[in-house]
């Protein structure tokens, strides 16, 4: 038994979330299936994988993008949007409104080349005051009802006028009536090398006080989420790539928060979740879709099976469902301990300062 740690509730706007394990929106990954699994296993809040405004826009009348599905089991769940020009995105918000979604969240914090060569995501970190044009455009078209969010990085790059910037578009999306903004601690410029500055992270919580900040950034394994909280003091933490192939991060996270011990998912119970998410996946893609679409999550399902590598080609190999299906037959029969996955590595301030802030209830 580990000590229990205090976490304050979170609330986005009218929803009160059970725990502060989010799961972030992921291009490519986070679609209706993963998300489902991942709310399965504690994930208290999931996104939608980011959208682009104008396509979203260019939709016909009584059409939608196949990502904008969103099952009314998902509660609540979030429509991330993604830009260049101001004027697209309260439309574009509206229609995620329309298809379901209960929370509008907006990125400014993609770090990909190609999106920023046309201007959008991170990009939008550099001109505050077309970011922030874009926050009252789209605060101001949906209803009062619906929380507006925000996910942003630490700033463009590590000068004294990225911060700067940083700062003016964070106060601004908090005046201009936003729910919560998460923050990446590493800049666009960093894109995913290097660490997550965590005590960036811990000085923006201090700053924005009772207002709901969301830390993202290294969270790779059920003791880094709690080390985030505890460290510096955000209200949430959005868990990425960590989640991929691992939605029992959520349900570890929220254990060890109780002060209770984890322990790997079998063999068993990882055949169990990876069946269902086939199954929701071939429903969701059909018969032609579902292996390529599945085949990079079985990569990741692999990392936690004892024989990770053989599993790994096995799921590399697959192209029909009926081998799919005898991947789990052949690998997954016989029961045995799992395994974590292997983790990169860890936050230098998560070791150093824990010990210093275990006293310390967020």
């Amino acid at each position: 038994m580990t000590s229990q740690t205090k976490i304050k509730p979170v609330s986005l706007g009218p929803y009160q979330l059970k725990s502060p394990l989010c799961q972030a929106a992921l291009s490519g990954y986070s679609d209706y299936p993963m998300r489902v699994i991942a709310a399965r296993l504690g994930a208290a809040y999931t996104l939608c994988e980011v959208m682009i405004d104008r396509l979203i826009n260019q939709t016909r009348q009584g059409k939608q993008l196949s990502m904008m599905y969103c099952h009314p089991d998902e509660y609540p769940v979030g429509g991330q949007l993604m830009g260049s020009e101001p004027e697209e995105f309260g439309p574009a918000a509206q229609k995620l409104v329309d298809a379901g979604f209960h929370v509008i969240d907006i990125n400014f914090g993609c770090p990909v080349k190609k999106v920023m060569s046309r201007c959008r995501g991170g990009y939008h970190l550099g001109q505050p005051e077309v970011a922030l044009e874009i926050i009252s455009r789209v605060r101001d078209t949906v209803p009062d009802s619906i929380p507006v969010t925000l996910k942003m990085r630490r700033g463009i790059d590590d000068s004294s006028e990225s911060e700067e910037n940083f700062f003016r578009i964070f106060e601004g999306a908090y005046a201009r009536g936003l729910a919560a903004i998460t923050v990446h601690g590493r800049t666009v410029e960093q894109k995913y090398v290097g660490s997550s500055k965590w005590e960036f992270l811990r000085q923006v919580k201090q700053q924005a006080g009772d207002r709901i900040v969301v830390g993202s950034g290294d969270l790779f394994s059920p003791q880094a989420c709690l080390d985030m909280l505890r460290v510096t003091g955000v209200d949430g933490v959005s868990i990425a790539r960590g989640a991929i192939g691992n939605p029992w991060i959520f349900q570890q996270a929220e254990r060890l928060l109780r002060g209770e011990s984890i322990t790997p998912p079998d063999v068993h119970e990882q055949r169990t979740v990876i069946a269902e998410h086939f199954a929701l996946a071939r429903e969701f893609y059909g018969e032609k879709k579902v292996c390529n679409t599945m085949r990079k999550f079985g990569i990741f399902y692999s990392e936690l099976h004892p024989q990770r590598k053989a599993v790994r080609d096995a799921f590399i190999a697959v192209k029909t469902s009926d081998q799919w299906l005898n991947v789990l037959k052949q690998w997954y029969q016989n029961n045995a301990a799992g395994c974590f996955p292997p983790v990169e590595a860890p936050n230098p301030l998560s070791l150093e300062a824990v010990a210093a802030a275990s006293g310390e209830a967020h």
